[in-house]
C-alpha cells in the first residue's frame, strides 16, 4: 500500500515546470478585471455628463458589475472544476474583451447598465479560475504563498495602471476608450495562454446543477438589491420582496447542496472556522472600503479640480502599498501569525479611513497620499493571507469552488459596500441647498450639477458648485467614518476567528 502510495505523492508534490510563466498568464486575467473596475471611477464624471443617468442609475453602473459577478461566481468556479479551468478561463476572457466594446459604445444609461451587467457574466469566469489554477499549479505551500502574493499585487498594481493609463486616455480621446484598453490585454492572455496553461478539473466533478445556479443567482442578486433599495429610498415594499425571494432562494440553495451528492458548493466548508473567518474578513473588509473607493475619483476630479491622469496617479500609493504587502505576507504570516498579520492589517486600514474624516475641500495631498499607502499596506496583508487560508483549507480538486467564494465574498461586500456607503454620499449629497435657480438634475450627482453649472450666470453656478461640492465632501467623510468602523469591528472578529490558523509549510 504505501509503496503504491509513495509515488503519487511524489508526483503530485513535483514542481510543475513553466509554472512562473504560466503565473505571468494568470495575472494578466486578474489584471483585465482590476483595470476594468478601476477605470470606470475616472470614467463616472464623463458618462455622467454623456450619458446623463440619474443618481440611481449612476449607482446601477457602479455596482451591477458586481451584483451580477456575486452572484454567478460561485456557478463558474464549480463550471471550472468540471469541464477544465483553463477552458474557462480562455472562453471568459474572450468574452471580456468583446463585451468591452459593448461598454465603450454605450448610448444610453440603460445600455451602459446592461453592458456592464454582461461584463459580469464575463468577469465571473476569470478570477476563480485563475486561483484554482494557482492551486494546482503550486504544490509547494511557499512557493504557492508568493504565487498568490504575486497574483494579489497584480490585481493591486491594475488599480494603479488602470487610473493612470484610463487618465491618459481620457484627456485625448473620449470615456469609451478606457473599456477598449481590454481589448489587448484579452488577446495576448488568449493566444499565449493557450499553450502555456495546463488544463486542470475536478477528475469526478458530477453534474452542473442548474437549478443550483439559478437558486445562488436569485438569492445573491435579490439580497444585495433590497439592501441597496433600502439604504436608498427607505424599506418599501419592491426591496422587502425582492429581500425576502433573495433570502428564501439563499436557503433552499444551501438546502438543495446539503442533499446533492455533488454538490455545486460544498457548504460543509463553512464548518472549517478558518475558512469561514477568512471569507467574512474579505466580504468586510471589502464592504468597508468600496464607497469609499468608488467616490474618491470624483472627489480627485470635481472637488479637487484635478485632470483624470492627475487623479490617477494621486491614488498611485495605495496599489504600491499592496503589492509590498502582498509579496511579504506569506513569510509575515509564518513568522508571526496568521490572525496577527490579518487583523493587524484590516486595523491599520481602519485607523486610515478614520483618518480621512479630516477631508475638505482644501485638504492637501500629504494627508490623503499617506491614508492611501496605509490603506494598500493593510489590504495588501490581509486579502493576500485570507486567500492562501481559503485555498488551503480546500481539497486542490474543489479548489475553483473554494476560490468562488473568496471572489464572491469580495464582489458581495463591493456592492454592499456601494450600495450603503455609497447611499450615504448620495443622500447627504443630494440634501444641500443651492441659489435659486438650481436646476433639479444638480441634485442626483456632483457630475450632474457641474454640468448644469455651465448653462447658469457666473455668480449663481459658483454658488452652486460651493454647496454642491461641500455636501459631497460632508458625505464622503461620513462613509470614510463608517467604514473606519467596519474595519475595526472585523479587525476585532478576525483576531477571534482566525485563532490557532496557520499558513502549510513545506514537508
Amino acid at each position: 500500500m504505501t509503496s503504491t502510495l509513495q509515488p503519487a505523492v511524489k508526483a503530485e508534490m513535483e514542481k510543475r515546470p513553466g509554472r512562473w510563466l504560466a503565473l505571468c498568464v494568470l495575472v494578466l486575467a486578474v489584471l483585465l478585471v482590476a483595470v476594468d473596475a478601476t477605470v470606470l471611477g475616472l470614467a463616472t464624471p464623463y458618462i455622467s455628463e454623456d450619458l446623463k443617468p440619474s443618481g440611481t442609475q449612476l449607482l446601477w453602473i457602479g455596482d451591477v458589475y458586481s451584483f451580477v459577478i456575486a452572484g454567478l461566481l460561485v456557478s463558474m468556479g464549480s463550471l471550472g472544476d468540471r469541464i477544465g479551468r483553463k477552458k474557462l478561463l480562455l472562453v471568459g476572457a474572450t468574452a471580456f474583451g468583446l463585451i468591452s466594446v459593448l461598454n465603450a459604445y454605450a448610448t444610453t444609461a440603460e445600455l451602459m447598465i446592461l453592458a456592464r451587467a454582461l461584463l459580469g457574466v464575463a468577469g465571473a469566469t476569470l478570477m476563480p479560475a485563475t486561483l484554482a489554477l494557482i492551486r494546482n499549479l503550486f504544490h509547494d505551500p511557499r512557493e504557492r504563498s508568493l504565487a498568490i502574493g504575486i497574483w494579489g499585487a497584480t490585481a493591486s498594481a491594475g488599480t494603479a495602471v488602470g487610473p493612470v493609463a484610463g487618465g491618459f486616455l481620457l484627456e485625448h480621446f473620449w470615456w469609451g476608450s478606457v473599456f477598449l484598453i481590454n481589448l489587448p490585454v484579452m488577446v495576448v492572455l488568449v493566444l499565449v495562454g493557450s499553450r502555456l496553461l495546463p488544463e486542470s478539473k475536478n477528475p469526478n466533478p458530477g453534474p452542473w446543477d442548474l437549478p443550483s445556479v439559478a437558486l445562488s443567482l436569485v438569492g445573491v442578486i435579490g439580497v444585495v438589491y433590497a439592501v441597496k433599495e433600502a439604504a436608498a429610498h427607505g424599506l418599501t415594499a419592491q426591496p422587502t420582496a425582492a429581500g425576502l425571494l433573495g433570502a428564501a432562494a439563499l436557503y433552499w440553495f444551501v438546502r438543495r447542496q446539503l442533499t446533492l451528492p455533488t454538490p455545486l458548493l460544498d457548504v460543509r466548508l463553512f464548518r472549517n472556522r478558518g475558512f469561514s473567518g477568512a471569507v467574512l474578513a474579505d466580504l468586510l473588509t471589502v464592504l468597508g472600503l468600496s464607497g469609499l473607493v468608488f467616490f474618491l475619483s470624483q472627489y480627485l476630479q470635481l472637488v479637487q479640480g484635478r485632470g483624470p491622469f492627475e487623479a490617477g496617479l494621486a491614488e498611485i500609493p495605495a496599489a504600491v502599498g499592496a503589492v509590498a504587502a502582498g509579496l511579504v505576507a506569506g513569510t509575515f504570516a509564518r513568522r508571526f501569525s496568521v490572525r496577527a498579520v490579518v487583523s493587524g492589517g484590516l486595523a491599520a486600514v481602519g485607523l486610515a479611513l478614520g483618518a480621512l474624516t479630516l477631508l475638505s475641500q482644501s485638504t492637501g495631498y500629504p494627508l490623503l497620499g499617506a491614508a492611501l499607502l496605509v490603506v494598500g499596506i493593510g489590504a495588501g496583508f490581509s486579502f493576500t493571507v485570507t486567500a492562501d487560508v481559503i485555498l488551503s483549507s480546500v481539497p486542490k480538486e474543489q479548489a475553483g469552488a473554494a476560490s468562488a467564494v473568496s471572489e464572491t465574498a469580495y464582489e458581495l461586500g463591493a456592492a454592499l459596500g456601494i450600495a450603503l456607503l455609497g447611499s450615504i454620499v448620495t443622500s447627504v449629497y443630494a440634501g444641500f441647498t443651492g441659489p435659486t435657480g438650481t436646476p433639479a438634475e444638480a441634485h442626483e450627482s456632483l457630475g450632474g450639477a457641474v454640468e448644469a453649472a455651465h448653462g447658469l450666470p457666473a455668480h449663481t453656478a459658483e454658488a452652486l458648485l460651493t454647496a454642491a461640492r461641500e455636501s459631497f465632501v460632508d458625505g464622503l467623510t461620513l462613509a470614510a467614518g463608517g467604514g473606519a468602523m467596519v474595519l475595526l469591528a472585523t479587525a476585532v472578529a478576525a483576531w477571534f476567528l482566525l485563532r490557532g490558523q496557520r499558513l502549510e509549510t513545506a514537508p
